[in-house]
This record gives structure tokens, sequence and C-alpha cells, in this order.
């Protein structure tokens, strides 16, 4: 398995409710920004935003993406996750590419179908109805299919001779070399996990699988990732698939964090009805850093994975989510296996 990862995974949740730093979506985008540059300063390897539509949280990745490149130079950027249901397949893989090249080839774009959403029919209003016999989650993975061949160079569109001399194929512009390995799937059941490793993506799994067989959230998202890296060398691909999985993990080092967290602490997996069908979502690991630690150095998901995003409440601002940030790298990651970039160098050289 490669080097693990730790990230945050910002909702980018605004309101004028009280207690809020980010009162407006322009206070939310520029303190996104914010937190990925301090994010880097701490050793964070990757910092990623959830992607909503028809709420007040983040909905246009692309252009918050690419000025989070313009601040930051190490820090891998990502989603977690992209509605391919509201997605221009071709105008998106021009946005991806332009957005990388700006990072320096640091995307690490997570997509899906989609989740459950405040919407009724949000996809449609965008324009992109299903036609007659498809599904809006196929057509999703149609557009899907769509975007990975626009990323990969080929030709999308017959070229018009009179302008360009010959008939062959254009292909979407920019290009990013690369991009294609960086791309993720949000998989939230065992059998999506089989899919996406057949498709050659890498794998999205978060705090919330739509399916229950009655063992724990931890477990049941091993399970997940074991089918995956089987399917994954069943296809043959030649190169090693990352995985991430989502959690919220908040140490209490303050009368302030103590005051916003501490009645969650000795948290449990809670099952409920979601989307027509069982649905098991994750605990929350909430108390003294020290015991945080071992509790996911026990979660069976987190060692399975390379990368572990961290999901951060944004509406307390910048300061005090790199302090969490920081509390998190300096005395809960090193538990699951993960050094900081200084460290990790100074181990590759010798």
């Amino acid at each position: 398995m490669s080097q693990k990862r730790i990230g945050f995974l910002s909702f980018g949740h605004w309101g004028r409710v009280r207690g809020s730093q980010t009162p407006t979506a322009a206070d939310t985008l520029r303190q996104t920004i914010e937190l990925a540059v301090a994010a880097e300063e701490i050793g964070i390897d990757n910092a990623s935003v959830r992607v909503h539509h028809f709420a007040p949280q983040l909905s246009s990745p692309f252009p918050l993406l690419a000025a989070m490149a313009a601040r930051t130079g190490r820090i891998e950027l990502g989603t977690g996750v992209i509605d391919m249901r509201y997605e221009n397949p071709l105008y998106m893989a021009e946005e991806a590419a332009v957005a990388d090249l700006i990072s320096g080839g640091r995307l690490q774009l997570g997509v899906s179908r989609g989740s459950p959403e405040p919407a009724r029919n949000g996809a449609h209003a965008f324009g992109f109805v299903p036609p007659a016999g498809m599904s809006d989650a196929d057509l999703a993975r149609h557009k899907m299919e769509l975007f990975l061949a626009a990323i990969d160079g080929a030709g999308v569109v017959a070229a018009d001779p009179r302008m360009t001399g010959s008939e062959q194929p254009l292909a979407v512009q920019p290009q990013s070399p690369g991009l294609r390995d960086r791309i993720w799937w949000g998989s939230g059941t065992r059998a999506s996990a089989r899919w996406v490793a057949e498709q050659g993506l890498n794998l999205q799994s978060s705090t919330l699988l739509t399916e229950d067989t009655g063992v724990p959230f931890d477990r049941l998202q091993a399970e997940q990732i074991a089918l995956f890296r089987d399917a994954w060398r069943e296809a043959g691909h030649a190169r090693e698939p990352r995985v991430s999985v989502s959690r919220s993990v908040m140490p209490i080092t303050s009368d302030v964090d103590r005051l916003y967290f501490g009645g969650d602490v000795d948290g449990q997996d809670q099952v409920g009805w979601l989307d027509g069908g069982n649905a098991r979502f994750g605990r929350s690991y909430v108390g003294e850093p020290d015991v945080i630690a071992r509790e996911l150095a026990q979660d069976a998901a987190v060692q399975a994975a390379d990368t572990l995003l961290l999901t951060v409440p944004n509406q307390l601002g910048v300061e005090y989510n790199a302090r969490l940030l920081e509390t998190v790298a300096r005395y809960v990651a090193p538990a699951i296996g993960w050094a900081p970039p200084a460290e990790r160098k100074a181990s590759a050289a010798v």
C-alpha cells in the first residue's frame, strides 16, 4: 500500500447563524482557500471540498480549486464528490484540465452518480433529463464515460474540414496528462465498489454506506475496500489504485472544543432508512487526542485505505479548523501510520 495520507473535507456551509464565521458564500469561498494554505503549512496532504446544489454550500468546484491551486504548491486538491447528474462532461473536462494545469497536476477529483438532495429532479432543471428507458444514475455513468474519454484525449466531435482542412475528430482542449489516474468515484455499496475497480478509477468511501449487514461500519467499509482491491487485480490494471475514507474526528483539547463537541463523546454507528433502503452511518471520533488515536488505529477501514479525509466544521472559521488539523497531525495521525512530508523525505533519502 502507498504512503498514508490525511486531508480535510469541507462541506462549505454558510449562513447567518449564531457562532458562524461564514455568514455569506464569499466568506466560505475565501476561507476554504485560506484553510488549504494553512493545511499545507501544517503538512496535511489533501484539501477537498464537497459539492452540493440548491443549498447554501459549495456548488461550483473548479473556480475554487483553481484559486486554491494558485495559493498552494504541494497539497493535493480534491472533491468529494461532484454529482455527475449535473455536469456537461465535455465542459467539465475542459475545466478540470485547466485547474489541474494551474495546480501542476495536484487534482484528485472525486465524482459520483449523486446523493439525496433538497431539490426534486435538480439536474433536470440544469437541462439534463435522462432519455426514455434511462435513469438518472444511468445518465450519470454515461456522462462519466464521455468525461473520461475527453480527458484521455479522444476525438469527441467531428472536425469541420472547411476550418481545419481535415475530418480528423477533435479533442477538447487543453489536455492535462496524468489526470485520468487521479479520478475517483464515490461508492456507497460493496457492489458499486467492484464497478469502480472495473472502470480503473480510485475509490472514495464516505461516512455513509447505503447498505447494512449488521456488522460495525468500519468492518463493512473494509469489506467494500477488499472487494474493490480484488476486482482491481482481476481487471489487470497496471497501476496501484488509491482508496480514501472519510471520518468525523474532533479532538477535545480546550473548553471551546468541549462546548461545541463534548456532547458527541461515545458516539456509535447509526442505522437508518435512506433513498429507499437501509443505510449505515459511521460514528464520530470525539475525545482526547490519545483516545482518538487508539480508536482510529483499530478502525479496519482507516487501516485499509491510503487516505483519510477529515470532515471539518467549516463554519467555525480558519483559525479553529487549522488548530484542529494541527492537533490531528501531531497527536492522532501518527497512530494510523501517517508521517509529515519532511519526515517522509528524510526517510526516503536514507
